[in-house]
């Protein structure tokens, strides 16, 4: 018998006014997680994108989001970071797109939807690809680094670099560079975006206390703190028609850090801006070496607190971190406060992970999103 459960029910995500409405198939994600694997420095889609994410809409998830995408060359992670942005030559920026749209294309075939995460790494910009034997932290610009920009000139740890403070001008061209990277992701057919606003890069460095001291309308108050994401948002807003999302950090893990409250009312302010769609709860990253006490559902109480202060809204909160096992996840979504599981590695062990879970908890596999090429296995 089946487990009743609202994990493999339909999800809607709203939409601006006269767009239809946008329906996932169930409510298990796939959380963006960088691979590292764009080659020459030019942030294009290879072979291995489009296997790796096909795979994965394959074994049943309902959205899959795509790795962090940076928004300009100077918000990679590293040089093998993928990108969205405006290039010199227009053939290239095509190039760009059209990678994206085969890429979309194969999380389509398996019915999934796709999105994009739109991000700026910020101050933890310019490092090594975190392969084994690579080097690690900041790249030297021999090397094909360069230099990093944030709300403040003080590095966030001592092997990254010495990032250059954000002019109101600079501001002004990442916010540009957002909204260009949602045009982009538009031409290429991704039906959402998310902000990622998380993990210590650019947009949660403007927010976190800890590496914001700005005193110029972008960093006096936690509402200044939050501005540039407010602006971001109304941005995207501007470029791209489908649903938007955001990726918060709900905490620092320290109690200097930001605090909840102050994330709850970014998010909020951030809906106002774009009437946002889907906000994804994570926490850490600033810090870089704050030990967190990771273990199972440790993120949980942060989503459901966020959740539970937009429940007048109409904006899907999904959890993440240590989500492994199909009945927790049930449990989750069941919350009246969490509406989606966002999976990360868990995934890359066991793509088929979501068809799985529905056997799990006793659903027939002609219930489950199972490739026809694939019922023969299950």
């Amino acid at each position: 018998m089946a487990v009743m459960t609202t994990l493999f029910e339909p999800l809607t995500f709203r939409t601006q006014p006269g767009i239809p409405a946008l329906e996932a198939r169930n409510r298990i994600f796939v959380a963006p997680m960088c691979m590292y694997s764009a080659t020459g420095q030019d942030g294009q889609v290879q072979p291995f994108h489009i296997q790796h994410y096909g795979t994965l809409a394959a074994g049943g998830a309902s959205l899959v989001l795509v790795e962090a995408t940076a928004v300009n060359p100077v918000g990679r992670i590293s040089p093998a970071d993928l990108g969205l942005w405006e290039c010199e030559d227009p053939v290239a920026t095509a190039a760009l797109v059209e990678g994206h749209r085969r890429l979309v294309d194969a999380i389509h075939a398996h019915g999934a939807l796709a999105g994009v995460q739109l991000a700026h790494a910020g101050a933890k910009a310019s490092t090594y690809p975190p392969h084994p034997g690579n080097g690690t932290g900041v790249m030297p610009l021999d090397q094909g680094g360069w230099t990093v920009v944030g709300p403040g000139d003080t590095p966030l740890a001592a092997n990254l670099g010495l990032p250059q403070p954000l002019t109101s001008d600079g501001i002004r061209g990442v916010v540009a560079d957002f909204a260009r990277a949602a045009e982009l992701a538009e031409a290429a057919g991704y039906d959402i975006v998310q902000i990622h606003g998380a993990h210590g890069y650019l947009l949660h460095e403007f927010l976190s206390p800890l590496t914001n001291t700005r005193t110029d309308g972008y960093g006096d108050s936690p509402a200044s703190r939050y501005r540039i994401h407010c602006e971001v948002a109304a941005a995207v807003r501007e470029t791209f028609t489908g649903p938007i999302g955001l990726r918060v950090s709900a905490s620092d893990w320290v109690p200097e850090g930001v605090s909840l409250e102050t994330v709850i009312d970014c998010v909020r302010a951030v809906d106002d801006a774009c009437a946002l769609a889907w906000v994804d709860v994570s926490s850490g990253g600033i810090p870089i070496d704050q030990p967190i006490p990771a273990a199972k559902n440790y993120q949980v109480p942060f989503a459901q607190a966020i959740g539970a202060a937009l429940a007048e809204e109409d904006i899907v909160v999904s959890a993440v971190g240590m989500i492994t096992d199909p009945h927790q996840a049930a449990i989750l979504v069941d919350d009246d406060h969490i509406d989606a599981v966002s999976l990360g590695r868990v995934l890359l062990r066991e793509p088929t992970w979501p068809i799985h879970a529905g056997m799990t908890l006793g659903l027939h596999p002609s219930e489950l999103p199972i490739p026809p090429q694939y019922e023969r296995g299950w």
